[in-house]
């Protein structure tokens, strides 16, 4: 009895920790890819509460798809969500990790695109 107790609280404390590691991997941003793009504002939507309490779009009102790269120019659809309307022909490098998507963007200059990302924009 006090052997399945204690395989009980082994087994545990192993799935907790297992829960915590993927927890702090998963917010961590580690394992990301960067891809870049450039805004096309005809391929916005607007995205649409559907109300309730839980939003898994993460409280974005606008919803972008566009073709992205990543350092070694090779290319994708990505789709991502903003709060705004981003700027018109304005260079984006997207944070991408598995499972999560797009969890960041930032706007970058042409200059900081990769030589690679900056021939497919030739």
């Amino acid at each position: 009895m006090k052997m399945k107790i204690m395989t009980g609280l082994a087994a545990t404390a192993v799935i907790i920790t297992g829960f915590i590691c993927f927890g702090i991997w998963f917010l961590s941003g580690t394992d990301s890819t960067y891809y870049y793009t450039q805004i096309d504002n005809s391929k916005i939507e607007q995205v649409e509460s559907k109300g309730g309490v839980i939003s898994f779009s993460g409280n974005m009102d606008y919803s972008y798809t566009l073709f992205s790269y990543d350092e070694n120019g090779e290319g994708k659809d990505i789709t991502f969500g903003t709060s705004k309307e981003l700027r018109e022909g304005a260079f984006i490098r997207l944070t991408v990790m598995p499972i999560r998507g797009v969890f960041e963007w930032k706007e970058v200059q042409y200059d900081e695109l990769p030589a690679a990302v900056q021939k497919c924009f030739e």
